[in-house]
């Protein structure tokens, strides 16, 4: 009896705690997680990296420009010997130049290879972009289901809560019954068997609860990651109202994953192009200003200094590297890798989409049916208290009774979670989960 009291203590103190929790509602959690999640943290810089370098000087498109300086001297013995007359030595003069220029290098054609490069460096912006929806995406939909599930454990932490009150007032009768002599002591063994048992997973389901809102506390990123926190929504709401042509054609527009595949096949035919530019000329703008001052130990000139411009082009064409054919060869090869790699995501994508629908329809109908179930279990239930009042209800049919009650609640929460889980892949699939940020 001491054990069952501590259990019963136990029951009544999780109000008061449950009480003290921090509340949130699903658009909260996400608005959080939006800006604290690592993974969102990461892919944004990554956006930022690709976007950095869609630029025309990164292509190659802008002129380099530098700025040079040099000082050299020499001094040098030398001994020069005629073919007639006698050898001459110029013994070691200290000879000096300085100089000081810029120098400018310019593409100015090169077979639409930087025009290429820079369109390329475009599509991994837009790619950076779509990445950054994409991971954002999927952490709405986890975030989201795991909101949910939250939810679910909760109620079904109610539920066993409530069957552990059940086979409390079962066990209370059971006790009063045994001392007047209508039961026997089997009646009021098994009476408390059931009780410790509904109790015990009582208990384990407060682990299950806890998890949840560690899951959701590490996805929103909060330093405190075992922060009491409470769902704010007491039901699973399930939207009833999708519709599959929608759905479908949703997906064919408007999926993350399928508009990505768009840029790889754009990029492929961005690298053929760049590998052909190769068969092109090149032409070079080589420019530069500079100044040079010469100073000499000997000789007639002392100095001498020289100031200007200079420019030249260079005009060249690469008739042969070995290379360049197998690697035209192998970039078309990569278009039609890219465009079976398309075909192949679109067809994958409408597969699940069509196994989350008909598991969505599915789940609607078993929640019809499950409410149903429910309405006829708990009469069921009532009229089975009633007959065991009476004594008329052995105890193990009554047990029955309340087990097919729970089971009845067990599954409609079920079908109810499933019917979400399948709700928030079919808007995940569609390119519409970040409606859940509206609600």
């Amino acid at each position: 009896m001491r054990y069952i009291f501590s259990i019963i203590l136990a029951l009544c103190t999780i109000t008061p705690i449950m009480a003290q929790q921090k509340v949130l509602s699903l658009k909260e959690c996400l608005e959080v997680g939006l800006k604290q999640n690592y993974d969102i943290l990461i892919v944004r810089n990554d956006e930022r990296i690709s976007s950095n370098n869609a630029t025309a000087a990164n292509a190659g498109m802008l002129p380099s420009l530098g700025l040079s300086a040099g000082y050299a001297g020499s001094a040098d013995r030398t001994e020069t010997t005629p073919r007639e007359g006698e050898k001459m030595v110029d013994e070691a003069s200290y000879d000096q130049t300085l100089d000081v220029g810029l120098s400018l290098n310019w593409t100015l054609f090169d077979g639409m290879r930087v025009r290429t490069n820079l369109k390329k460096l475009r599509e991994l912006e837009q790619m950076g972009k779509l990445q950054t929806r994409l991971t954002i995406e999927d952490f709405v939909a986890n975030l989201t289901a795991e909101y949910y599930n939250l939810i679910q454990q909760t109620l079904r932490l109610k539920n066993y809560r409530y069957a552990v009150a059940l086979s409390r007032e079962r066990l209370r009768i059971t006790e009063a019954r045994y001392q007047i002599g209508d039961f026997s002591r089997l009646d009021l063994l098994q009476a408390k068997v059931d009780f410790n048992a509904d109790s015990s997973q009582y208990m384990s389901q407060q682990e299950r609860v806890t998890a949840s809102r560690i899951r959701i506390n590490e996805l929103m990123a909060n330093q405190a990651i075992d922060e009491r926190c409470v769902a704010r929504d007491s039901v699973i709401e399930v939207n009833g109202s999708l519709q599959w042509d929608e759905l479908r054609e949703q997906t064919a527009t408007t999926n993350v994953s399928l508009l990505i595949a768009d840029h790889n096949s754009a990029i492929s035919e961005l690298d053929l192009k760049a590998v052909q530019a190769r068969n092109y000329p090149y032409l070079n703008l080589v420019a530069g200003y500079g100044y040079t001052h010469n100073h000499f130990a000997k000789g007639v000139t002392k100095t001498r200094g020289t100031l200007g411009p200079n420019v030249g082009l260079k005009l060249g064409f690469t008739i042969f590297d070995g290379n360049r054919r197998r690697e035209q060869q192998n970039a078309r090869i990569e278009i039609e890798n890219a465009q079976y790699n398309k075909e192949q995501l679109h067809q994958s994508l409408m597969a699940d989409l069509a196994n989350f629908w008909q598991a969505y329809c599915n789940n609607l109908e078993v929640i019809k049916l499950e409410k149903e179930n429910l309405i006829a279990a708990k009469e069921n239930y009532n009229i089975a208290m009633e007959r065991y009042l009476l004594g008329d209800l052995p105890g193990i049919d009554m047990r029955e009774a309340q087990k097919s009650l729970l089971d009845a609640e067990e599954r409609i929460l079920t079908a109810e979670y499933n019917t979400k889980l399948c709700e928030i892949s079919l808007m995940q699939i569609s390119g519409n989960i970040l409606d859940y940020l509206e609600k």
